[in-house]
């Protein structure tokens, strides 16, 4: 329990006084998981209102693809990115390996089928009525997609809210693809699993309390937008 207590009360000081190396990880945490989440958004709302929306040649197929990348284990994710990235792989020549960017386009392969699948979701339970009375209307089928989306804005931001928070707590891909290079790369997942093993169990229980903060907001946003979005749905 000293033993504890100790570290508890050093990881306190820690986080008060903003150490460097603390906070260094904080935000690289948070950077990539942004970038990373705010590129599925981009790509993953679309995509998959388009799902939900149209009956196309492959669509339960892409739909069982879409539930199995989502049980995809970050590892191999980073695996998968570590050959593509890396020196003698196809896209080598860019020189992304070890650096933010790639941490990024990794975090958003993660994310991106999580994304796609509840915005699917969003989408469903909105129903049709929102983009046939915008049709109806004369609006194109760009426009009564917006429609859906704003009418639908609190299950979307759930959706975002729900990626960046698989993002922010993953480990393999940030491991695998940023290497934990000090003030670079390393974010708060890395760095407790190095100061961990280091012995450097007050730091490492620092780094876990903030990540346990950044997961409670990201969840308590994610309540809170669902609640939203019942609201709006009654």
């Amino acid at each position: 329990m000293g033993y504890m207590g100790a570290s508890l009360s050093e990881a306190v000081n820690l986080i008060a006084s903003a150490d460097p190396e603390v906070m260094s990880a904080v935000w690289t945490s948070l950077y990539t998981s942004f970038a990373a989440t705010a590129m599925a958004a981009v790509v993953g709302i679309p995509a998959g209102l388009a799902v939900a929306s149209y009956k196309f040649p492959g669509r339960g197929a892409a739909i069982t693809l879409l539930n199995t990348l989502m049980a995809m284990p970050t590892v191999v994710i980073g695996l998968l990115g570590y050959a593509l990235l890396t020196r003698n792989g196809p896209l080598g020549v860019y020189g992304l390996l070890y650096t933010p960017s790639a941490m990024i386009l990794g975090q958003f392969v993660l994310v991106l089928p999580l994304t796609v699948t509840l915005s699917m979701s969003a989408a469903r339970s909105m129903g049709r009525r929102a983009a046939e009375t915008a049709l109806t209307l004369g609006a194109t089928r760009a426009r009564a997609a917006a429609t859906v989306v704003l009418e639908g804005r609190f299950a979307f931001m759930t959706a975002v809210a729900a990626a960046f928070g698989r993002a922010v707590g993953e480990v393999g891909v940030a491991m695998m693809l940023g290497g934990n290079i000090r003030g670079a790369t390393r974010t708060m997942t890395t760095a407790i699993a190095l100061e961990t093993s280091k012995g450097e169990f007050a730091v490492a229980l620092a780094l876990g309390v903030v990540l346990m903060a950044v997961a409670l907001a990201a969840n308590i946003a994610i309540r809170a937008l669902q609640s939203r979005a019942g609201e709006a749905a009654g």
